[in-house]
C-alpha cells in the first residue's frame, strides 16, 4: 500500500499547496550556525527514504537536538559546533543542583539573562512537515528528547516530552508548576538591578556570565512549601519518570514503524526506545548528521541535515505526481 502518495498527493491537494508554501519559506525558519558538517543526501538515498515512507504506515517519531540545531540552538554533542566541542562547560548535575545552593544560583542567574531569547526561537521546517503528517494522521506521536517546546509551537499536539519542558518550572517537594513565563516575570521582580546581555545560548537555554554578574542574584522558593524551584526537564544523573516511559513504550507498540530524527541516541533513554522497536520487528529509519548508536539496526540510514532530507523526500513525492503540477520555488 502507498501511504504518502495517496494522502498527501493523489487525494489531498491542500496538503501538497500547504507543505509547498511551507518549503518556499524555509529561510524564515533556517538558523544553520549550529548545524555541523554535512553532506546533502543523494538520490539514492532519498528514494530509499521515500520508499520507506510510503510503505511503513503509521509512524513513531523520535526526534532529539539535531532538529533545532536548525533553528539556533546549540546542541551537546555535534563535532565543532557543539557544547562540548566549543568549551569545557558541562551540563549542571541533578543532585549539584538539588543539593548546592550556589549551583542553583548560578543556574537560574544565566537561565534568567537567556531565557528571551531561547523563548523567542521558532519551529523550523522539520518540527512542520511532522505537524502536518500528525494532521493526516501519518505520524501517531512525537517523542522528543528537546526540551525547547518547539513541536508545540509548530502545532503538533501528541507529543511526549522525553526530558521534559524548559517552558515549565517545577518545585522538588511538593511538584506545584508555574509556567517559565510567569518565572521569569518573578525573577524580575527580585532582580531589578540584574541587567546582563549575551549572545551565547545553551542547548537549556541559560547564557555564560560572569561570576561579577551572577553575585547578589536572588532565588525564589516555592510560594506553597518554600521548596527547592527547578525546570520541569530531566538533569544529567536524574531519571525519566516512570508514567514517561510507559506512554513511549505504548506508543512504539501502537505504531507501525519508527522513524528518528537528530539524535545520535547516545543517553539510554532514547535508544531503549529503538531496542523496543527492533524487539517488535517494527521498520526504522534514522535521519541524523554522524553515527548513531542503532545505525546496524536501521533499515534506512542517512547521514544529512533532517531539514534537507525532508524537503527535499517531499519535493520528490510532489514532483512523481502529474495531478497537481504542483511546483517548489
Amino acid at each position: 500500500m502507498m501511504y504518502f502518495p495517496n494522502i498527501l498527493f493523489h487525494t489531498n491537494s491542500h496538503i501538497a499547496t500547504t507543505l509547498v508554501k511551507l518549503f518556499s519559506g524555509a529561510k524564515s525558519y533556517s538558523n544553520l550556525a549550529f548545524v555541523p558538517k554535512h553532506i546533502p543526501p543523494n538520490p539514492d538515498d532519498l528514494n530509499r527514504f521515500q520508499h520507506f515512507l510510503e510503505n511503513s504506515g503509521l509512524l513513531c517519531v523520535l526526534t532529539g537536538a539535531g532538529i533545532s540545531t536548525e533553528s539556533g540552538i546549540p546542541d551537546y554533542r555535534s563535532e565543532g559546533v557543539g557544547l562540548y566541542a566549543t568549551s569545557n562547560r558541562r551540563p549542571v548535575l541533578y543532585q549539584d543542583f538539588r543539593s548546592k545552593e550556589h549551583i542553583r544560583r548560578r543556574y537560574w542567574a544565566r537561565n534568567y539573562i537567556g531565557w528571551p531569547r531561547f523563548s523567542n526561537f521558532q519551529p523550523n521546517n522539520v518540527h512542520k512537515v511532522l505537524k502536518y503528517l500528525e494532521d493526516y494522521n501519518r505520524v501517531s506521536c512525537i517523542v522528543t528528547q528537546n526540551v525547547d517546546g518547539l513541536h508545540s509551537k509548530a502545532g503538533s499536539r501528541n507529543i511526549i516530552e522525553l526530558h521534559g519542558t524548559a517552558h515549565t518550572v517545577m518545585c522538588l517537594s511538593c511538584d506545584e508548576k508555574i509556567s517559565r513565563h510567569d518565572f521569569q516575570k518573578v525573577l524580575n521582580e527580585l532582580n531589578p538591578t540584574v541587567n546582563a546581555v549575551s549572545q551565547e545560548i545553551r542547548p537549556d537555554g541559560d547564557v555564560e556570565l560572569t561570576e561579577e554578574q551572577m553575585e547578589g542574584f536572588t532565588l525564589p522558593s516555592c510560594k506553597n512549601c518554600n521548596g527547592i524551584l527547578k525546570p520541569d526537564i530531566v538533569f544529567f544523573g536524574d531519571n525519566v519518570a516512570k508514567r514517561v516511559v510507559e506512554r513511549v513504550q505504548s506508543e512504539v507498540n501502537n505504531a507501525d514503524a519508527l522513524l528518528v530524527l537528530g539524535t545520535s541516541l547516545t543517553t539510554f533513554s532514547g535508544y531503549r526506545i529503538v531496542l523496543q522497536a527492533i524487539e517488535a520487528k517494527k521498520p526504522i529509519a534514522i535521519v541524523n548528521i554522524g553515527e548513531t548508536r542503532a545505525d546496524k539496526h536501521a533499515n534506512v540510514k542517512i547521514e544529512s541535515r533532517c531539514g534537507d532530507v525532508l524537503t527535499k523526500t517531499f519535493t520528490m513525492l510532489n514532483s512523481n505526481n502529474s495531478n497537481n503540477n504542483i511546483k517548489l520555488s
